[in-house]
């Protein structure tokens, strides 16, 4: 039985008063002071404390204000009976606290919940909507049944997580994503809705009792809608609240939903916003409404834009404006103090952040897009220059919307914005206790406020008629006025309509279920088909899709025809040669199963298999553009340089386009599966050279950016990242995984982890995660990395070829970034140049190719009660290998594995 740890954060003097002092902070004040700390504890002992805290906190409630959790440990630890009038006493105690008053929506809703039924919860932006939910959640707890809480994006099912930790206790909650989980078996659950869509389709009998499905909308969106339908026609015995301010009429979901479940659906609806909106229209140019705005203390303003570009230029054109006081930006610089603003981006957001002005968008790396948030509940952002996803839901405090324009790019072509976007978007301005009302601005069309100006000027300078031209529209722009946002404004959303469409990650989730029922996976599925909603045309469709596609599966041999034990016929099941989170996610993942085995046996096989992986991928368009804007430079001086002229030199760069390795072959091998697999029908193959180019050339992330200018769409280039991690992982047959292909996913598996770990850290810190609840009786060991060999060789190697990677760029301060410190093992960036000053004297540089990283030059050699010592060898140029890099791996007590596991020995 190991000793209990102490609770003393090692190296401060002062930690035993601050956890004294803690044990009397709320939650939120908590968090904030280890952030202050000048040495933030480790994990273990962020857990032990945790726990220490939480049941210091469960054991003193205020009694003046009790959170949920304490209202129900009373009501069990007084035997009250936890039937719906005693959870509604509670609930109401807990909102009574709060010193506020709930709607007749939500007491309407929350008493329709009370009694077992669906509800469909139709009420305005700022109603309260989510502590309706909250009260779902709660019954659920006292119930003693699982709850589920679903969203469109990680951004909302991340906020609303943290939201219910704070309020549930962060023991009673959990998040489900697609790039891991935390606290998983937790009563109340948060994920986006293609998790639960998922979790749907694999397990016929999901465990899942309550389903808060929020901004419901997204049920009619062409591309995810699919996700939204299916816990509604799989999960019979669920109680689901569907909610959304922008609806329109629903009423084929509650007719389908109530015959499917045979449960009654209760449809909430309130007209009246309880901040009311103005609308205003006007001619001035952006930065000059900014400023009135602030100056009239509208603030916080949320400036609209619909591409990701505009919002980084709206935000550097409005650093002219002061919008924050000389002691607002002391604190923003106080609360600020300890994030990294270490990615090539970090420099120009820190300086619009510490302006006041905050930028938000899909292009931003989450922990960016988190600051922004944070610091707008704060108050200290006073302009947000965002995109239109910001109004899904994020809570950030907002006083006016500024809408740039009225048209956006719907995929095809420019069209003025739906009467549910505008909605949606209008309907973050005014916060609720704060604001008498919400201010909506819609800017008139550039060129119709520069034409405007032009005709002031000519009236008092005539002689300037010749002089002064008037503006055009830009190219494919589509006019707007006063009367657009009239129209708008009174127009009711439009119904949704219902999404389905059968896919392969579909047939594979079902054929990877249910193998009790008769029939198996494909029974289910024609069931599904024929409970979705849509005409009797359509679903005749989707079973001639599903037929197809169940062909496709058994020539590619991924499923097989076998003896049904529950039944007189026979079912399809997956091959058990898979591995177990084998999926077909994406549209063309048959393509890579099939192809991957026509690769020839050569030493570039593992890197071609990347290149597939990278083919079935949609494009990011940001990346690739900077590829050709490269190689269209490069291409111009050395046609320059030869003396060709100019028309013939527009001629070459017309023909210029992004790397495409094994171009030939992916095409060739596409055309033969597209004659064979009608369906594949419209989606095209996209080979490209992004993730293997980082890879052979052992590029660490920060300077891919660089090299490509990508500062403003680094989370466009992350996200991709993940998503060739993901794919190769789920859709690559792991009995074709080499060694080389290990180190792929282990390299970007690294690469992901270390340049945004953001919501893995902030849960830390709420409960200390994943740690032992007792560790001085408990004979349990925490899950380590370790327990996966294979995965362990895969980590410890890529941890490995990142150092040399940092070395051969005499970068030593990421070196140092990069490893394991610890008392015995402390090093600066100083100590590390001074070891490879005699190896650089010696060698003119260190080679990063992947022959230089091959698995036979990593040595992992165990030591004993799970301690290795690692030798990785450095080669150079030349080949030669007569240097070597010397670490540790101790995981023989608990630590925290996520961050760096080896720790320097030396460099020899």
């Amino acid at each position: 039985m190991s000793p209990k740890p102490s609770l003393t954060p090692p190296g401060d003097p002062d930690s035993t008063h601050w956890i004294s002092s803690c044990e009397e902070m709320t939650l939120a004040d908590l968090i904030n002071s280890i952030s202050r700390l000048s040495q933030v504890p480790s994990a273990l002992t962020l857990a032990c404390f945790g726990i220490r805290w939480h049941n210091r906190q469960m054991e003193n409630p205020t009694p003046e204000n009790p959170t949920l959790a304490h209202l129900l440990q009373r009501a069990k630890a007084e035997n009250t009976p936890l039937d719906a009038d005693n959870i509604l006493l509670l609930f109401m105690e807990y909102v009574e606290g709060l010193g506020i008053s709930l709607y007749p929506a939500q007491e309407e809703a929350i008493l329709e919940q009370l009694q077992w039924k669906h509800v469909i919860l139709n009420t305005p932006t700022g109603s309260g909507k989510s502590m309706v939910a909250l009260a779902l959640h709660f019954q659920a707890m006292a119930e003693g049944r699982i709850s589920w809480y679903t969203a469109p994006t990680k951004a909302l099912v991340n906020e609303k997580f943290f939201w219910l930790c704070d309020v549930l206790g962060p023991q009673n909650v959990g998040l489900l994503t697609g790039d891991g989980s935390v606290n998983p078996d937790a009563p109340v659950i948060c994920c986006t809705a293609e998790i639960l869509s998922n979790r749907a389709l694999r397990e016929d009998d999901i465990k899942v009792d309550y389903v808060v499905m929020d901004e419901f909308h997204y049920y009619g969106d062409p591309e995810r809608g699919v996700a939204w339908q299916i816990p509604l026609i799989t999960m019979r015995d669920a109680v689901f609240l569907l909610m959304s301010a922008t609806l329109g009429d629903i009423t084929h979901v509650e007719r389908q939903l109530s015959e499917f479940t045979d449960r009654d659906v209760a449809v909430v609806k309130g007209a009246t916003r309880p901040v009311p909106l103005e609308f205003q229209y006007v001619e001035t140019h952006e930065h000059q409404t900014i400023e009135r705005l602030v100056e009239e203390d509208m603030a916080p303003v949320y400036l609209v834009s619909f591409t990701q570009r505009d919002c980084a230029e709206q935000a550097q054109n409005l650093m002219s404006i002061n919008v924050c006081s000389k002691e607002e930006k002391q604190q923003i610089a106080a609360e600020i103090a300890d994030v990294k603003f270490d990615t090539p981006y970090g420099k120009e957001f820190s300086r619009f952040v510490r302006h006041g002005i905050g930028v938000h968008h899909a292009g931003l790396l989450p922990r960016y897009r988190r600051v922004v948030e944070k610091l707008s509940q704060l108050g200290l952002i006073k302009v947000i220059s965002g995109t239109d996803t910001l109004g899904v839901g994020v809570n950030i405090p907002i006083r006016t919307v500024v809408i740039r324009q009225l048209y956006k790019f719907n995929g095809t072509k420019n069209t003025i914005v739906t009467a549910r976007d505008f909605h949606q978007i209008a309907g973050r301005a005014g916060r609720k206790g704060f604001d008498d009302k919400g201010t909506v601005v819609v800017q008139a069309p550039e060129w119709v406020i520069e034409n405007k100006l032009i005709e002031q000027k000519l009236l008092k300078n005539p002689h300037l008629k010749k002089k002064l031209r008037k503006k055009s529209p830009p190219p494919h722009a589509i006019p707007w006025d006063e009367q657009t946002l009239e129209r708008l404004k009174n127009a009711e959303p439009e119904a949704l309509q219902p999404q389905f469409q059968v896919t392969h990650g579909m047939l594979i989730n079902l054929l990877q279920s249910a193998p009790d029922i008769p029939g198996g996976g494909y029974g289910r599925l024609v069931d599904l088909i024929y409970r979705s909603h849509g005409s009797p045309a359509e679903k005749s469709q989707r079973r001639k899709r599903a037929a197809q596609l169940l062909r496709s599966l058994r020539l590619a041999d991924i499923v097989h025809l076998v003896k049904d034990d529950q039944g007189p016929g026979r079912k399809m099941v997956v091959s058990d040669l898979l591995q177990q989170e084998f999926s077909l996610n994406y549209s063309l993942s048959l393509y890579l199963v099939q192809t991957i085995e026509l690769l020839e046996e050569d030493d570039q096989k593992s890197q071609n298999m990347l290149t597939l992986v990278e083919a079935i991928l949609e494009d990011p368009k940001v990346v690739l553009r900077r590829q050709i804007d490269i190689l269209k430079g490069e291409l111009v001086g050395r046609l320059k340089a030869e003396g060709v002229a100019y028309e013939e030199r527009m001629e070459e760069l017309e023909k210029v386009t992004h790397p495409k390795p094994l171009e030939t072959f992916i095409n060739e091998t596409f055309r033969a599966f597209s004659a064979t697999h009608p369906w594949v029908g419209g989606d095209h193959i996209h080979p490209k050279n992004i993730a293997r180019e980082m890879f052979e050339n052992c590029y660490d992330f920060n300077y891919y950016v660089q090299q490509y200018g990508l500062a403003r769409s680094e989370g466009v280039l992350l996200r991709y990242l993940s998503q060739v991690y993901k794919a190769a992982v789920q859709t690559v047959p792991v009995q074709l995984w080499t060694d080389v292909f290990e180190d792929i996913l282990a390299f970007f598996h690294g690469l992901v982890r270390r340049v945004d770990s953001t919501l893995v850290e902030e849960w830390s810190l709420l409960m200390g995660q994943p740690v032992e609840k007792d560790v001085q009786d408990s004979p349990v060991r925490a899950p380590s990395i370790a327990d996966d060999p294979r995965a362990f060789r895969a980590r410890v190697r890529n941890e490995m070829h990142t150092l040399l990677s940092a070395l051969a760029k005499k970068h030593y301060e990421q070196f140092c970034e990069l490893i394991h410190q610890t008392e015995d093992h402390s090093w600066r960036p100083e100590d590390i140049e001074k070891l490879m000053l005699p190896y650089f004297d010696e060698h003119a540089r260190i080679d990063v190719t992947p022959a230089a990283r091959l698995a036979h030059l990593t040595s992992i050699i165990g030591k004993g009660n799970r301690v290795w010592e690692v030798h990785q060898k450095i080669t150079d140029p030349n080949g030669d290998q007569d240097w070597t890099i010397v670490c540790l791996v101790d995981l023989s007590s608990p630590r925290d594995e996520s961050g760096p596991l080896v720790a320097l020995l030396t460099i020899e």
